[in-house]
């Protein structure tokens, strides 16, 4: 296995990585004032993650900021404490080993739908292929804790997208980018629906197991 000496180099890029899609986040109006957060697992290192810090807004961050942690949400690395919602994180990826990054963000369209308490529905097709259908909505509860994250774990099933109710969107990937471009996706599609919604109580809908495509058009 190898050491965290000799994933150093690789820490440092995924760190700046994280930090990247932070900015981003902000950029893409997905997350506001100290709401949010992105982890990533480290590649050949068991039980290593890296998590954004608590408490300190995306662009006042700095890639130096991003805390590593292990599966018991220990600090193991870093000069500030891990995102309160660490523990959701660790449960997601001890559930899920086919997801590496995991994106939390707080984006208008999606938190209507949660707070209607309804899906959003497959109505664009890049964010079928990026969630594997309709995104749940899970009910309300406070996201501090693992009890949060194992809950959320049975309504998101094998999914990449979950909209927690009155609160916000959790997307996973196998890797940072397809869990960023999730979130954009989801967001995307969930104001759509709120648009047709206007039109029609019909919308066309997509089903991931239909199209016959997993990859991005």
């Amino acid at each position: 296995m190898s050491t965290l000496t000799e994933t150093e180099f690789d820490l440092a890029a995924a760190k700046r990585e994280i930090h990247e899609y932070c900015l981003r986040s902000m950029e893409y109006g997905l997350n506001f004032n100290t709401q949010g957060n992105i982890s990533l697992r480290v590649p050949g290192v068991e039980d290593r993650f890296l998590i954004t810090p608590t408490d300190l807004e995306y662009d006042k961050m700095s890639p130096d900021d991003i805390v590593l942690v292990n599966g018991d949400s220990e600090v193991i690395d870093g000069p500030l404490l891990p995102s309160s919602e660490v523990t959701v994180h660790m449960a997601v990826y001890k559930r899920r080993p086919d997801v590496n990054a995991i994106v939390h963000s707080e984006p208008v369209f999606s938190n209507v739908w949660g707070v209607v308490g309804k899906p959003i529905l497959g109505t664009l097709v890049n964010m079928v292929i990026y969630t594997k259908g309709d995104v749940p909505i899970m009910p309300f509860e406070l996201s501090n804790n693992t009890e949060f994250g194992e809950h959320m774990c049975d309504v998101m099933g094998d999914l990449n997208a979950v909209v927690w109710a009155n609160h916000g969107l959790l997307t996973v990937g196998p890797n940072l980018r397809d869990a960023f471009k999730t979130s954009v996706a989801v967001e995307s599609a969930a104001r759509v629906q709120a648009y047709a919604g206007a039109l029609t109580d019909s919308p066309i809908v997509l089903e991931y197991d239909k199209l016959g495509i997993t990859h991005s058009l």
